[in-house]
């Protein structure tokens, strides 16, 4: 027994009752910890080398003088790079075999692979896969289709190796 008349302080019980609305709670007068900072435009994962800008009409032009045969090249090389520089997707090799066996599904991989870089980043995709539908839908049309995509989709991929160093 205590000799003095003060009450004892004892914890709160947590079966008791909330506070009346409009009765603050305790610890209400605390600030709430600031959020996280936004990230920085294309900060993001620990990333590898940094692919080459190439120059949508030089790819254009080399496409036709060599009947073709540069969109091969292009596939491996964009491939190739994008997966050294995230360790994630087709790589090189795989997308030049898709292109000669089955070419119509590099438009979209290759869509989805540079709209998935941004993605990491926490950026939105300029393109994704769906972008392949220009090159599927308008393909046969004077290469309309092929054009747009390719457009889209080397440009957007340029634009990202810009964002993490690259020059032109």
């Amino acid at each position: 027994m205590t000799e003095s008349n003060e009450p004892i302080a004892s914890a709160p019980d947590p079966a008791a009752a909330p506070p009346p609305y409009g009765t603050p709670a305790p610890g209400a007068g605390v600030p709430a910890p600031a959020a996280a900072a936004p990230l920085a435009p294309m900060a993001g994962p620990a990333d590898g080398p940094i692919g080459k800008v190439r120059s949508t009409g030089t790819c254009v032009l080399l496409t036709i003088v060599t009947l073709g045969f540069y969109t091969w090249y292009w596939y491996y090389k964009t491939h190739d790079e994008m997966k050294q520089h995230t360790g994630n997707g087709v790589g090189g090799p795989i997308a030049l075999i898709l292109a000669i066996l089955i070419g119509i599904v590099n438009p979209f991989l290759s869509s989805n692979e540079v709209g998935g870089l941004y993605e990491r980043k926490g950026q939105p995709k300029p393109v994704s896969a769906v972008t392949g539908l220009w090159y599927l839908l308008l393909g046969w049309f004077f290469f309309i289709g092929a054009i747009v995509w390719f457009v889209k989709t080397n440009g957007a991929l340029n634009e990202y190796w810009k964002s993490q160093g690259a020059t032109a």
